[in-house]
């Protein structure tokens, strides 16, 4: 009995077939990239890493001047909201000056006080220059829509179209900055003389 046992596994170990499924069925390894391939394709890749290095780098950079641009900006304009609340305050003491005329006033205490209402302006606008405020006072200039506003137009005012005739309320700039635009009165072209008609020949 043990014998034929014997035999049967044999057998069975000799119908088993090889675990790579027979020399048939090997297959050749994949073919390895030449060292120029390789070199090339590690070029591509080092063009492409320094690309988006220098991408970045730019990038960063136009980021730092743009905030060093805005840095600059705020502190160049830091004072255009409390300058704006001190216009009326200049406005008010060119309205006392222009109220009364010096010429007119007899009594000394009211001279005084007119000349320290002067001084007192003088003194507001000195600090509006020292802080980069200058006022615009454009009579006799040239109409600019950029930094005044026409509040109404006069005729025959002898000065050319588009000329600045009266200024109703200054205005003011910090730096380059419109503050506020000059109120103004503008000279209005004047009408044409229409040419005289030749006489009818009979």
């Amino acid at each position: 009995m043990s014998d034929r046992k014997k035999e049967a596994e044999a057998a069975s170990v000799s119908e088993t077939p090889p675990a790579n499924g027979g020399a048939g069925a090997a297959e050749a390894p994949a073919a390895e990239p030449s060292a120029e391939e390789r070199l090339a394709a590690l070029e591509a890749e080092l063009a492409d890493v320094k690309d988006r290095l220098l991408r970045a780098l730019a990038e960063t950079e136009n980021v730092r001047r743009r905030a060093q641009r805005e840095r600059e900006e705020a502190i160049k304009y830091a004072v255009a909201g409390f300058a704006k609340d001190l216009l009326s305050t200049a406005d008010n003491l060119r309205r006392a000056l222009d109220s009364v005329p010096a010429s007119e006033i007899a009594d000394e205490r009211a001279k005084s006080l007119l000349q320290g209402v002067a001084a007192t302006e003088r003194e507001l606008l000195s600090v509006f220059e020292r802080h980069g405020i200058r006022r615009i006072d454009p009579k006799g200039e040239r109409f600019d829509h950029n930094y005044h506003q026409a509040i109404f137009e006069v005729e025959n005012s002898q000065e050319p179209a588009g000329t600045v005739v009266e200024v109703l309320q200054p205005g003011y700039v910090l730096h380059d900055r419109l503050l506020r635009p000059a109120m103004v009165g503008v000279a209005k072209e004047g009408r044409k003389p229409t040419p005289p008609e030749s006489a009818n020949e009979g």
